[in-house]
């Protein structure tokens, strides 16, 4: 009895379904398909990716990048060291060590959140960079040839993937 009803109201299956497909697509006007919008932000981001991959597929570093990749490395090291020397610097001069803290207590607390800040977001961009490119020292990016970039469309492709572009096509053919 209800399937009378619903087919008297609806006029049957293939109505049914194309009123379902007609409130989905003025639902759609007003909000958007959530999954077609990260469908189409991840589309976005592996050609924006992928851009960016053979941009610099075939760089090579001169003596400028040798140079800065050198001193990219240098703080870490010069940190860790010149903490050990400050250790041998009061063993070999307390009192030049003594005179040298004493001139620290002088500088402004303002002056050590700064150095604090510019030293936290130095090795925090570090860290940040180190785990967007390597998973347990395996790195994320693949090399340029091995990125599934899409390949440059054709009028076929285009029609292909867009319902709407091959529609059009038809009537100016």
């Amino acid at each position: 009895m209800i399937r009378s009803v619903f087919g008297f109201l609806f006029g049957g299956a293939h109505q049914a379904r194309a009123l379902g497909q007609t409130v989905t697509s003025v639902a759609e006007v007003f909000r958007p398909n959530a999954t077609r919008a990260l469908e189409l932000g991840h589309d976005a981001y592996k050609a924006a990716h992928a851009s960016h991959a053979t941009e610099f597929q075939y760089g090579r570093g001169g003596w400028f990048d040798s140079a800065v990749n050198g001193l990219n490395r240098l703080p870490r090291p010069l940190l860790a060291l010149g903490t050990l020397g400050l250790f041998a610097y009061a063993m070999a001069d307390p009192d030049g060590f003594a005179t040298r803290m004493d001139a620290l207590g002088a500088v402004p607390e303002p002056l050590w959140w700064l150095l604090g800040a510019v030293v936290a977001f130095y090795f925090g961009a570090r860290e940040a960079h180190h785990l967007r490119c390597t998973k347990g020292g395996v790195p994320r990016i693949a090399p340029a040839q091995q990125h599934d970039a899409p390949a440059p469309q054709q009028h076929g492709d285009a029609a292909r993937v867009n319902p709407a572009l091959a529609e059009w096509q038809g009537r100016n053919s």
